[in-house]
């Protein structure tokens, strides 16, 4: 059976488990709180305003308000939960899934109707269809400079989009046909306003190509495989082990730094660390190679350049600046001139040693003593004390958290997202 074949077998038959549905919903907590917060950003107003003023069927909700088709409605929502970049991550899919897939979800949802468990049973197929496809993808596709968020986000935003609009197998193989010629996004866009805008550009592949599968619209049978030979994919078969029986969903980490999910390790063990800044001579990360083209930005000058910066976020951390506060990420802290002297004596190492998921430190103080700490993210966390920290955060971020975090109604979600 082709990949094409496994998958769309995988989005109309699998049965969720109720452990990656927990999974699934905490995350889904976590984007709209992400997504809520992000609702002022200006990529947010640039793309809610224009969107509006283009019209259109009003089919699916907006952040921020307002109801739009929904290939536009879920483009705006996952740009806009993308654009704090505080959203959920992936290591083994090497992206983010949240953002790229529930806006492509949500946006059917409301326009078929679905209940709230029917759209988070599709949240949960997309989402981990966005993992096995950012699996199989592989990290020669990730390393040659495609961003896995918006390119393997699209197949699973259209997996997801094909499981709520009841789709057959030989429809779900159009759809992931179609969303292959339409699926894109580059790194080079991180640290700018581009890099959240690949999440939404997947959400909106994801539905349109859906759309067109239910309508009739005919596609090759083996899209996912011509995409990964044109775009560097690895084409790693484990990605298929276990599909609809094992759920790769409940590897996602939460963030709970308001920055790229490379620099959290060595942000958790810098928590670890208390000494007077004045007295620090040098700072020494030890990061996976991978993260060296992703956030090592050495002299950010912007706010979202900061996201993506080692020594940035490292002297921010040391100099008791809040790490988990997004206001902390402005361009006046970019350039804040302590900072800058400290994070001139941050050095980044690469160690292929290491997980993705793992960081050492190294902090030599001037009379030469050394504070050595390092942490890994894939450490346990029980589903309880994962959902308390994400509680949390959601409270940090939004005014209605607790109504939000309560919904069971897919109306009392989407009226707190167009607040």
């Amino acid at each position: 059976m082709s990949i094409e074949a496994k998958l769309a077998d995988f989005s109309v038959k699998s049965r969720p488990s109720a452990d990656a549905l927990a999974m699934m919903r905490l995350s889904l907590m976590d984007w709209a709180a992400c997504g809520i917060a992000g609702r002022d950003e200006p990529l947010a107003v640039i793309l809610r305003d224009k969107g509006i003023a283009e019209g259109g069927k009003a089919e699916a909700s907006v952040i921020g308000g307002g109801k739009l088709p929904a290939p536009r409605a879920a483009l705006i929502n996952g740009a806009i939960s993308h654009a704090l970049d505080y959203d959920d991550t992936h290591f083994a899919h090497i992206g983010h899934t949240s953002v790229g897939v529930i806006p492509a979800v949500l946006a059917v949802a409301e326009r078929v109707g679905a209940s709230f468990d029917d759209f988070l049973a599709a949240c949960l197929i997309g989402s981990e269809g966005a993992v096995r496809v950012g699996i199989w993808l592989g990290r020669d596709h990730y390393q040659i400079g495609y961003h896995q968020t918006a390119t393997a986000g699209a197949f699973g935003a259209c997996l997801g989009a094909l499981r709520l609009l009841g789709a057959n197998e030989t429809q779900a193989i159009a759809g992931i046909g179609l969303v292959s010629t339409k699926a894109a996004g580059l790194k080079t866009q991180f640290g700018t306003m581009g890099k959240p805008l690949n999440a939404g550009l997947a959400a909106e592949a994801g539905v349109e190509a859906a759309l067109w599968a239910m309508a009739g619209l005919t596609s090759t049978e083996t899209g996912l495989q011509a995409f990964g030979a044109t775009h560097h994919g690895v084409a790693d078969e484990v990605a298929l082990e276990g599909l609809g029986e094992t759920w790769r969903m409940l590897g996602v980490s939460h963030k709970f730094h308001a920055c790229c999910h490379g620099l959290h390790a060595m942000l958790e063990a810098l928590s670890e660390v208390s000494v007077d800044p004045s007295h620090i001579a040098s700072v020494e990360i030890t990061t996976h190679p991978r993260w060296i083209t992703v956030c090592n930005k050495p002299t950010p000058q912007t706010g979202l350049e900061a996201k993506f910066s080692y020594s940035q976020t490292a002297a921010m951390a040391l100099m008791g600046v809040d790490t988990s506060a997004i206001a902390s990420f402005s361009d006046e802290v970019a350039k804040r001139a302590d900072l800058v002297g400290l994070r001139g004596q941050v050095a980044v190492v690469a160690d292929g040693s290491l997980s993705e998921m793992q960081a050492r430190v190294r902090v030599t103080l001037i009379d030469g003593s050394v504070v050595k700490v390092a942490h890994d993210l894939a450490s346990p966390m029980t589903l309880e004390v994962r959902a308390a920290k994400l509680q949390r955060k959601a409270r940090g971020l939004v005014e209605d958290a607790d109504a939000l975090w309560n919904v069971a109604e897919l109306a009392d979600l989407t009226a707190l997202l167009r607040a």
